[in-house]
């Protein structure tokens, strides 16, 4: 029994392996089931006047993706993971990791670079990460410029990768599975939305925040810059590629 539970265990290096796995997925698409971020972008850019209003528009419609269980319990058998995660927990962290990968690549960060690569893991974790950008030496004022980021040295970069991974250790639990209710019979898909649209918004302005206004500080603010998803959102993300 002991052995089984051992096996459980989540790691450092699965956590890892868990999102550069999904990376890929976000960066290059998954076929008949989204396409990849480029594309996405592009597709809102273009049908918006401002990069401003396409960025908002895309993030509502994650932020509604996230929220609709059907959606999300077909896109989760889908989308394999390299980490035994329930299908609607793979699912959910695709289309956040994909939502924050959106809104860097509109603002002209490079998706391949291990920089940018960091720092969507960080924002989709909650991690902080200007103080550490400070003890490298690198001073911004209030807004980070964009080509600042190809001077972050490797060092750091494994230190905001391992706070990463101390951070969905804790938040998906010693067994792996992510202990917020989303498994209980009957209600776990009510429970599981709600908490999903939360962490989703804050998640999304975040994303806005550090890669469109530049803005790495570690004050959080109280006016959200992504307007409250309503039903037509939710038509359009299951609409959506």
């Amino acid at each position: 029994m002991k052995e089984q539970e051992k096996k459980k265990l989540l790691t450092q290096e699965d956590i890892m392996r868990l999102l550069d796995s999904c990376y890929g997925k976000c960066l290059h698409g998954v076929p008949k089931v989204s396409s990849s971020v480029e594309s996405m972008a592009n597709d809102y850019l273009t049908k918006y006047p401002t990069k401003e209003e396409a960025c908002k528009a895309m993030l509502r419609n994650q932020i509604a993706k996230c929220t609709t269980s059907g959606f999300v319990t077909g896109f989760g058998g889908i989308i394999t993971m390299p980490v035994t995660l329930p299908a609607n927990v793979g699912s959910v962290l695709y289309v956040q990791m994909r939502m924050i990968a959106c809104v860097a690549y509109m603002n002209g960060y490079e998706l391949n670079s291990d920089q940018t690569q960091t720092f969507i893991y960080a924002c989709l974790a909650g991690v902080a990460v200007n103080e550490l950008i400070k003890q490298a030496g690198i001073k911004f004022g209030i807004k980070f410029a964009n080509g600042l980021i190809k001077k972050i040295p490797g060092k750091v970069l494994t230190k905001i990768n391992q706070k990463v991974g101390f951070r969905f250790i804790t938040k998906f639990g010693t067994k792996g599975i992510v202990n917020l209710g989303k498994m209980l019979p009957g209600v776990g898909a009510v429970v599981g939305g709600s908490l999903d649209l939360v962490e989703t918004k804050i998640i999304a302005n975040r994303a806005y925040k550090w890669f469109l206004e530049g803005d790495f500080t570690d004050e959080k603010t109280t006016e959200e810059v992504i307007v409250d998803v309503d039903v037509t959102d939710f038509e359009d993300a299951l609409s959506e590629e």
